[in-house]
């Protein structure tokens, strides 16, 4: 079985390191499992990938992934798979568009990350949706709540879609070694409690409200930011205007994400929506309580386990975080619950799943 997998980049984001660490998974499986990036500019995910010498990597440019002359460059490779997938705007729209004025029969996939994103607000964006959506063979929703608005918004028949959930390697979080703090930056103290969220820097995941918590928490509450965007610049003025830059770290893209994880005394993701949030699995795989905004795609996996609070309250955010430092038995229980849940999404039943409906779409006639 050969597959070949499309998206824009590996640049920093959820879906870019589902893909770098399920490509090595399949191929241990048996499946071939290649990469196709509409930009494939140096990023520290790809560098990754390529040193791993798993699978191979082909790549239509280095600039913007917006580039219309791409939908010709992908018409080739239906011929060269048993079937490709699909991840992200705008590969989905090309991949579709290729196999439309090819009349290829090679089935293709989609993977539905999100309950909300742009192609969903848009009403002329909407309307093509679609026209796209149903040239697809089949459509991954990622959760439940994913594929009620996909049927709500695009009027995708049910019977197109299906439910995998995302999942994270559990082991490698669960099993990370902290490291210690003056690594990390030489200004953190071993007795400063550490809050550390994992995302890029986009009006979705709203670090703003993670700022804003600092006035109502203890001096030795810092902040770690992992991860880079166009919004960093404005949290970092944030900080600046709070007088807060001694409590707030922004560590840039990094490769060590699990040993991050457990070094923090709290992870937390505050977003305004997600689709299934490897983020919350990953925090809470590694053993610490986890915080979350109570939006669709988080709270649906944290609430229960981890600790949810009203998105953008910055004050309901900090007393929840007061509660972890003064009673050591209440962090013990949440972080202990977060790894019960963790478990849940092993990224080995994800791969399962993936491989079965490969087959099942490879075997049918379209």
């Amino acid at each position: 079985m050969r597959i070949l997998h499309i998206i824009n980049s590996l640049a920093t984001g959820g879906a870019e390191k589902l893909i770098l660490e399920t490509i090595p998974r399949y191929n241990e499986e048996g499946v071939i499992a290649d990469l196709l990036l509409l930009n494939g500019s140096s990023e520290p995910f790809l560098e990754v990938l390529k040193e791993m010498n798993c699978c191979k990597v082909f790549i239509l440019g280095t600039g913007s992934p917006y580039n219309i002359q791409y939908i010709r460059k992908i018409i080739p490779y239906l011929g060269e798979y048993d079937l490709i997938h699909a991840h992200l705007f705008p590969s989905n729209y090309f991949l579709a568009i290729a196999k439309f004025l090819s009349r290829s029969k090679t089935p293709i996939v989609f993977t539905e990350h999100n309950t909300s994103n742009r192609r969903f607000r848009s009403k002329s964006l909407l309307f093509i949706n679609k026209y796209i959506y149903r040239i697809y063979n089949k459509i991954i929703c990622i959760t439940e709540e994913v594929k009620k608005e996909v049927i709500r918004l695009v009027k995708v028949p049910s019977k197109d879609l299906t439910v995998i959930n995302n999942g994270v390697d559990v082991v490698k979080y669960a099993e990370a070694e902290a490291m210690p703090r003056h690594l990390i930056d030489p200004r953190l103290m071993e007795q400063d409690f550490l809050i550390l969220q994992v995302s890029s820097f986009r009006e979705q995941k709203d670090q703003n409200t993670v700022i804003r918590s600092l006035k109502f928490l203890p001096d030795n509450v810092k902040i770690l930011f992992a991860g880079e965007g166009p919004l960093r610049r404005e949290c970092e003025d944030l900080v600046q205007n709070m007088n807060m830059e001694g409590r707030v770290f922004f560590l840039g893209n990094r490769n060590d994400i699990p040993q991050l994880l457990k070094t923090s005394d709290v992870n937390i993701l505050s977003s305004h929506y997600e689709g299934l949030s490897l983020a919350s699995i990953e925090g809470m795989a590694a053993g610490r309580p986890f915080l979350a905004s109570n939006v669709p795609g988080l709270a649906d996996i944290v609430s229960g386990y981890g600790i949810v609070f009203p998105q953008g309250d910055e004050e309901q955010l900090a007393h929840e975080i007061i509660n972890l430092i003064n009673n050591k038995r209440y962090y013990m229980i949440v972080s202990e619950k977060g790894q019960e849940r963790a478990s849940n999404y092993d990224l080995s039943t994800m791969i399962e799943e993936h491989i079965k409906l490969y087959k099942e779409l490879m075997a049918s006639p379209e």
